[in-house]
């Protein structure tokens, strides 16, 4: 009877020390806070057509929802059709799509054989936008506000649902429409 509690204890040491362990890889979450558009503007970045890219300037003072995937990556593959649609519907919010770590070919080979067409993708062939977001897991959302601040990050799949309430806290506020006597 006390070799088993001794064995339980070990092994609730055991699993609190792994999730500590885990929190500090690189992997695991970082704090974001108060990251901004212009903290990225140094990432290495390009278009499908070898073009150097900026953020930034791609925002150009919009609400900007940038993606990290990449092709081999199961949920960003589940997540990609949802975020295509929101681009294609908020017209007022910039949706950029940041492949992590691949080339060109790969990532028009698997656009095309998915009969995807977001815009806005990008190449970030160092994933350093991954290291500034503080995690090399994939997939990441980070959610801008319009002044280029991070308002939002989310490490995993995201759902059309999910995707809807971080856009709504993006846009500002709408204005009451006044009643005239």
């Amino acid at each position: 009877m006390m070799f088993a509690t001794a064995r339980r204890k070990a092994l609730v040491l055991f699993v609190v020390a792994a999730g500590f362990g885990w929190l500090s890889l690189p992997g695991g979450l970082r704090s974001t806070k108060g990251l901004t558009l212009a903290d990225l503007d140094g990432v290495p970045m390009s278009t499908l057509a070898g073009r150097p890219a900026s953020l930034a300037a791609l925002a150009a003072g919009k609400p900007m929802v940038v993606n990290l995937w990449a092709t081999w990556c199961p949920p960003c593959r589940r997540e990609m059709p949802v975020l295509a649609t929101a681009q294609q519907r908020e017209g007022d919010v910039v949706f950029v799509f940041a492949d992590q770590g691949e080339d060109a070919p790969t990532v028009q080979a698997y656009l095309a054989s998915e009969q995807l067409g977001p815009g806005n993708v990008l190449l970030d062939a160092r994933r350093a936008l991954g290291q500034h977001a503080g995690t090399s897991a994939l997939p990441v959302t980070l959610f801008f506000a319009a002044d280029g601040r991070l308002a939002h990050s989310r490490i995993g799949e995201i759902s059309a649902a999910a995707l809807t309430i971080q856009l709504d806290k993006l846009r500002p506020p709408r204005k009451a429409a006044s009643a005239t006597p």
